[in-house]
C-alpha cells in the first residue's frame, strides 16, 4: 500500500452540521509557533509545513549561502546575508480544511524576547529538538515560557536522517528536564542506522519512506502497511521487524498513556521522530498535530475572560513591523484576533489611547507576499497599516469594554549608549530610536545628562545591537555608533523617588527611565543585584524582571 499523504474523510469544518459560521471558522483555525534552539533546524521545518500545506511547491536550499533561494520566511537582508532569522513573520495557509497561522519566530537566541512575545499571541508550539542533543538552553527558556501560559506542546524529535541519541534515552532526558509526560504518536524505525520510517501509533501504521533525488525539494513517497503486516517483515527483515514490534509494545506497556486533556493542559507532549531536510516523518506529524492542537481558546483580561465564540470584536497587537516593503514607509501592526468577525475598515476602540481606530488595508502575510483580507476570524492574525498610534500590546475592541493583559517586557542583559557624530541627525536618530522600540527591536532607556537625556539601547543578545545599526542606517539614513557599557543585568524597580535614588547610588549601577518613565537600576554584577534587592526589601521596594 503506497500513498503520498493519506487523506482523512473529515474536515474541521465539514464536521459541524448546522453550527454557525464563527463556530465554523473558531474549529478550522490552527495558530502556532516553533519553538527551538539554534541550528536545530527550525527554519528548514517551517518551509517543509509550507511543502506539505501546498503554500509553496518546491522546498529550497536553506542552508546552504550559495543557495539560490532563502527560506520563505526570511526576508531581510541581513537574513539573508548570514543565513538566520532575526525577525517575527506571519504565515498563513489553508491545508485539509484547517486555516493555519503559523507564527514564525526568530531562531537566533538573541531575538528570544521577540519570541517571547509571539508566543503570547500562539495557542499551541512545537518544540524542535535535535536528536543528538536533546533539550538545549534555548528550548528550556521557551519551553517555561510555554509552561507559565499553559500553552499545549508538541514536541518533534528532528534530523533523524542521522545517528541520534537512543529515542528511549531522549525521551526519558526530555521528561526529567522539563516536568513534562512525552507521549510518542510515532517512533523511529532505522536500518544499520539509517532513518527508513515511523510506526504510527495513531493509526497502527508502519510508515516507510521512498528515498528521492530531489533532496527534500518535494513530498517524500511512502508506503505504509500495518505493523504486524507479512509485508513490514518483508521490507525491514525478521530482525528490524522484531525489534520495532517489542519497541512498541513496551511503549504500549509502560509508556505515558494517551489523554487529550493532559495535552491541552500542556502537562502531556505528543511526540514524533522526523527529518525536516529530507521530508520524513513530516507528513504524520502535521496531520496529526492539526487534529489535535486547540483551536483558539478563551482568552484572560485584566477582570474577565473573553471567548471566542462571542459577537463582539476584540483582538490585541503582539507586533508592530515598519518598512517590510523599503521602498515605501509603511508600518504594519499584527493584530490576533481573539473574538467577533473582523471585517475590513471597521472602527475600533484603542484602550490605551481611548481613540477610535480604522483598521485599514487589512493584510495576510506569507513573509513579503501580502493578500488583502476582507474578513478574518479568532485565531486569524491580520496585519494593520498603522501612522504610529498603535504600541504592542494594545487592547482593540468593537462593542465590549475589556482590556487583555499586558505582553510582559523582559530585563535586557546588554547595554549600549548610542549616538550620531552629527548633531543634524539627532531627530532622525530618536525619531528611529522609537519606532524599533515600539516594534520591539530594541528597549530604549534615558540617563539624566548635561546635554539632555543620553539614550541607551538595551538587548537580550548582543546580534540585535548589529540589526538596530543596519536598520537605522538603512531604513532612517542614521549611522549611529555604539559605546557598550558594562552593564550585565537590570531591573524595573517600584518605590518612592527617595528610595529609588538611594537604591541606584553606586559606582556598579546606574539609574535610567524607560520610554514610559517607568526607573530601571542597571547593574554591573549579579551579586551587586542582588544585594540591592535584599537592602530594598526592608523598606517595602520591589523590583521586578519584567516591566510592572
Amino acid at each position: 500500500m503506497s500513498d503520498t499523504a493519506p487523506h482523512r474523510t473529515e474536515s474541521p469544518a465539514s464536521t459541524q452540521g448546522n453550527s454557525s459560521r464563527i463556530d465554523r471558522e473558531i474549529a478550522r483555525r490552527r495558530t502556532f509557533a516553533i519553538i527551538s534552539h539554534p541550528d536545530a533546524g527550525k527554519t528548514t521545518l517551517t518551509e517543509k509545513l509550507l511543502l506539505y500545506g501546498g503554500a509553496i511547491h518546491l522546498a529550497g536550499s536553506v542552508k546552504a549561502r550559495r543557495a539560490t533561494r532563502h527560506a520563505t520566511s526570511d526576508w531581510m537582508e541581513m537574513e539573508k546575508e548570514r543565513g538566520i532569522s532575526v525577525t517575527s513573520s506571519v504565515l498563513q495557509f489553508d491545508y485539509d480544511g484547517y486555516r493555519i497561522n503559523l507564527l514564525d519566530t526568530p531562531g537566533h537566541q538573541d531575538f528570544s524576547e521577540d519570541t517571547y512575545r509571539t508566543l503570547v499571541a500562539a495557542d499551541a508550539a512545537v518544540m524542535l529538538l535535535d536528536n543528538r542533543k536533546g533539550v538545549e538552553e534555548q528550548t528550556r527558556k521557551l519551553f517555561n515560557v510555554c509552561k507559565l501560559r499553559r500553552t499545549p506542546v508538541f514536541t518533534l524529535v528532528n534530523k533523524c536522517d542521522r545517528p541520534g541519541e537512543d529515542p528511549f534515552q531522549l525521551l526519558d532526558d526530555v521528561e526529567a528536564d522539563l516536568g513534562v509526560e512525552c507521549y510518542p504518536v510515532t517512533w523511529p524505525i532505522t536500518d544499520r542506522g539509517q532513518f527508513v520510517g515511523v510506526v504510527n501509533r495513531r493509526t497502527g501504521e508502519a510508515v516507510l519512506f521512498r528515498k528521492g533525488a530531489d533532496h527534500g525539494q518535494t513530498q517524500v513517497q511512502t508506503d505504509r502497511y500495518p505493523l504486524d503486516d507479512d509485508a513490514v517483515t518483508e521490507a525491514l527483515g525478521s530482525e528490524i521487524a522484531d525489534r520495532i514490534r517489542e519497541e512498541i509494545a513496551l511503549l504500549d506497556m509502560a509508556g505515558a498513556e494517551f489523554d487529550a486533556d493532559a495535552i491541552t493542559a500542556g502537562t502531556l507532549s505528543p511526540t514524533f521522530f522526523g527529518s525536516a531536510l529530507t521530508n520524513f516523518g513530516i507528513e504524520p506529524f502535521l496531520h496529526t498535530f492539526l487534529d489535535y492542537a486547540p483551536p483558539p481558546p478563551p482568552r484572560e483580561t485584566v477582570d474577565d475572560v473573553v471567548h471566542p465564540e462571542e459577537d463582539d470584536f476584540s483582538g490585541f497587537v503582539f507586533k508592530i513591523q515598519a518598512n517590510l516593503d523599503p521602498r515605501h514607509r509603511d508600518r504594519i501592526a499584527f493584530v490576533r484576533i481573539v473574538s467577533g468577525r473582523f471585517d475590513a475598515g471597521m472602527e475600533v476602540d484603542n484602550r490605551r489611547s481611548g481613540q477610535k481606530v480604522r483598521l485599514a488595508q487589512p493584510q495576510t502575510f506569507m513573509a513579503r507576499e501580502r493578500q488583502a483580507v476582507e474578513e478574518a476570524w479568532p485565531g486569524d492574525v491580520v496585519g494593520i497599516h498603522d501612522r504610529g498610534s498603535l504600541r504592542i500590546g494594545d487592547t482593540l475592541t468593537a462593542g465590549r469594554s475589556l482590556e487583555f493583559r499586558d505582553i510582559p517586557r523582559f530585563s535586557p542583559e546588554h547595554f549600549a549608549r548610542i549616538s550620531v557624530e552629527d548633531p543634524l541627525r539627532r531627530k532622525h536618530l530618536d525619531n528611529g530610536l522609537r519606532q524599533l522600540s515600539e516594534e520591539g527591536a530594541a528597549q530604549v532607556f534615558y540617563a539624566p545628562s548635561i546635554a539632555g537625556p543620553a539614550p541607551i539601547v538595551g538587548a537580550v543578545g548582543p546580534l540585535q545591537f548589529d540589526v538596530l545599526l543596519h536598520r537605522l542606517e538603512h531604513e532612517y539614513g542614521v549611522e549611529a555608533r555604539l559605546e557598550r557599557l558594562p552593564y550585565t543585568q537590570a531591573r524595573w524597580i517600584t518605590g518612592s523617588d527617595a528610595q529609588v535614588q538611594a537604591l541606584a547610588a553606586g559606582y556598579d549601577r546606574q539609574l535610567v527611565h524607560d520610554s514610559r518613565e517607568r526607573p530601571l537600576i542597571l547593574f554591573k554584577t549579579e551579586w551587586s543585584m542582588q544585594r540591592t534587592i535584599e537592602k530594598g526589601a526592608d523598606g517595602g521596594v520591589e523590583f521586578h524582571s519584567v516591566a510592572p
